[in-house]
């Protein structure tokens, strides 16, 4: 197999449960530290010695009795809350109808079992991925209920992320929760491969403790995206040894339309059936196929992109505009995505369908170190 191609990741079974742990917090002077991030670096098996000197020194804390924790946290004015937990990956969908995360993107299998070795040397998830959900009644109305006592943590961290962390260990609460995720069906937004290495650390040890393992379990953060939504911007293309006659072409090829524009009339123009192309000096207007049913990025991608007559010799991805028209040039074409919706994402995701690579930035992500899970704690009795 081409070790550069992107697959599939293994679907986990529902139902959906996210179990206590116990968490590991940094101090507040060390989340969004810049330097933090020299705590989980190589080499990797030294990292819980590095925590415990750390823990040693209070810069790090560790609850005494595992909880399932309410994370909300604010970030250049947006704020997003959800339930942190250890999300059982033990299970296996056998079935479209049995799956309770799902991928939107692909994984490069070498990057999933890098992952892997790593959280397996650190004995942590040093990180949660990040889930998005529609969330009942019941459960929103538990949650706000939580919200009415005092956070057990609150603070503002080094990089002015605003946190507030409430950690919730009634055993009645717990039960409602579980009861309401069950039939929940997740998105991944940001993580796929730290996910498909959580899958991988499961098989490595299933069964080997002749019970539940921590590794049948790995960090994720459960955002309702209808309470506190996460927001979902576009990253931009620049398609380098290619021109925009060649775009031309290639639209033309396949049947759709280009049509040349003033550059505030293309920007203008942008939506999710249209993209926008320069070359830095030249405009144009990509219409797509608005009953297709695609993404316009799953069009550039599987459409477009293979009927260029020339290049593209590399795909460079921006997450800002001004980025990608830095890059503008005769021999590489800038082309503004729109970003797709939530929606549209999990219709493709549920159809079986993956994006390519870099097709959506899920914003704002929380800060590294607020809550870790460590991989030596007896796992949480699921019953």
């Amino acid at each position: 197999m081409d070790a550069t191609a992107l697959v599939t990741p293994p679907y986990v079974a529902g139902p959906l449960r996210l179990e206590p742990f116990a968490g590991l917090m940094l101090a507040p002077g060390r989340v969004g530290n810049p330097s933090t991030g020299r705590a989980f670096a190589r080499p990797y098996k030294d990292v819980s010695a590095r925590l415990l000197r750390w823990q040693a020194k209070g810069y790090v804390s560790r609850d005494a009795e595992a909880a399932l924790y309410l994370h909300e946290y604010t970030s250049a004015g947006m704020t997003v809350r959800g339930l942190v937990g250890a999300l059982d990956v033990s299970r296996r969908a056998k079935r479209p109808a049995d799956r309770a995360v799902l991928p939107h993107e692909g994984i490069h299998p070498a990057q999933a079992d890098d992952l892997a070795d790593r959280m397996a040397e650190m004995q942590l998830n040093p990180a949660p991925i990040l889930l998005v959900h529609r969330g009942t009644d019941v459960l929103r109305t538990t949650l706000a209920k939580v919200m009415t006592n005092a956070p057990d943590h609150a603070f503002t961290d080094r990089g002015e992320q605003q946190h507030r962390i409430w950690a919730i260990r009634d055993p009645a609460t717990l039960t409602t929760i579980a009861i309401e995720l069950a039939g929940s069906r997740a998105l991944i937004a940001d993580g796929h491969h730290r996910y498909a290495a959580y899958l991988r650390l499961q098989r490595r040890h299933a069964g080997a403790h002749g019970g539940r393992a921590a590794t049948d379990f790995g960090l994720a953060m459960l955002v309702d995206q209808e309470a506190t939504p996460l927001f979902l911007g576009p990253i931009h293309r620049t398609l380098a040894g290619a021109s925009l006659a060649d775009l031309r072409d290639a639209v033309e090829s396949v049947g759709l339309h280009y049509k040349e524009h003033s550059q505030s009339e293309a920007v203008g123009a942008l939506c999710a059936t249209r993209l926008a192309a320069t070359d830095g000096t030249t405009w144009a207007v990509l219409d797509l196929d608005p009953g297709s049913g695609e993404a316009a990025v799953e069009t550039l991608h599987r459409r477009i992109v293979p009927a260029l007559p020339h290049g593209p010799t590399a795909v460079t991805y921006h997450h800002s505009v001004d980025e990608a028209l830095a890059r503008a040039r005769p021999d590489q074409v800038a082309v503004l995505m729109p970003a797709p919706s939530v929606d549209l994402v999990l219709r493709i995701a549920e159809a079986d369908r993956l994006l390519p690579e870099k097709a959506t930035s899920f914003q704002p992500k929380p800060s590294l170190g607020v809550l870790i899970r460590s991989l030596r704690d007896a796992p949480s009795d699921p019953s």
